[in-house]
């Protein structure tokens, strides 16, 4: 799946690459790099300003930092290792033409040092930044997401680079699950088809749950590939435990977008097609006809 300002949800690793290493104890001025630290919300970019100054004053070749899901790597993987843990919160690996001189590693201590505020600043940024734009029960996207999302989607086909179609998709009688066996139960049903439904598309699609038990799922290519999409679900459901349980199945309705069709649409077009699977028994798909 591809989540333009996610995070992702997913383990990631930022790598960085410099061409030059200026191994020399030129004068640090520490007050300029903290302004440059400071001076972006992108943890990538705080990441990529401490590795640079890193291999313009000190012989290091490389470093690479662990957090939670995500790694920050700058530079090469190769030299000389040197590991440390700064203020019992990052933990660091650098990599050394030549071991550090005393001098050298008080002058490590002090980028260090000055890297840990604006880094945090970052990331706390970057989770609020998640936060607006994913579902907290489910983590896929949200509804203010998926209008994004969608509005790129379209923009992409209107100047001719690649098909989308949208999927709209909800649970059969999710209704009678929450009347029967509470909201508790209908939580853990949603979370389980969430986990399916990122199983089942490809890194190109995009997973939204914008309302109750209602998703939608931006696929990359004509109906036959949003086709594949749904058998996929269908076929998969009956190997979840969380589904099964419950009984739970889905109906699908797929539209392929066509030259210059709005948003609202594209998703009424689907959302009929998927009106039509139900009528037609339910827990399958129907394609809306161009």
């Amino acid at each position: 799946m591809d989540f333009s300002i996610a995070t992702e949800l997913y383990p990631e690793d930022y790598w960085y690459r410099s061409d030059t290493y200026l191994n020399t104890e030129s004068e640090l001025d520490l007050i300029q790099v903290i302004q440059q630290l400071h001076g972006s919300l992108d943890p990538r970019t705080v990441f990529a300003y401490f590795g640079k100054t890193l291999g313009q004053h000190l012989p290091v070749k490389g470093v690479q930092l662990t957090l939670d899901k995500q790694k920050f790597v700058w530079g090469r993987h190769y030299g000389i290792e040197l590991q440390r843990t700064v203020n019992d919160m990052f933990y660091i690996t650098y990599q050394l033409s030549v071991p550090l001189t005393p001098s050298q590693k008080q002058t490590l201590e002090r980028l260090e040092s000055v890297l840990v505020q604006p880094l945090n600043n970052a990331l706390k940024y970057q989770n609020m930044s998640n936060q607006a734009m994913f579902d907290a029960l489910t983590n896929l996207g949200n509804r203010y997401y998926y209008r994004q999302a969608i509005d790129i989607a379209l923009a992409r086909v209107n100047r001719r680079q690649g098909q989308v179609s949208l999927i709209v998709l909800d649970l059969d009688k999710f209704k009678q699950l929450n009347d029967v066996h509470g909201h508790k139960v209908g939580d853990f049903v949603l979370v389980g088809f969430a986990e399916l439904i990122n199983q089942a598309i490809r890194n190109t699609d995009q997973a939204f749950r914008i309302g109750g038990d209602e998703f939608v799922i931006i696929t990359q290519g004509g109906s036959h590939a949003a086709a594949n999409v749904c058998e996929r679900i269908i076929e998969m459901m009956p190997k979840h435990a969380e589904l099964t349980e419950y009984n739970i199945q889905c109906s699908f309705g797929v539209a392929e977008s066509l030259p210059q069709q709005e948003v609202e649409d594209l998703y009424e077009r689907a959302d009929k097609a998927m009106y039509a699977a139900k009528a037609a028994g339910r827990n399958c798909y129907r394609i809306c006809d161009k």
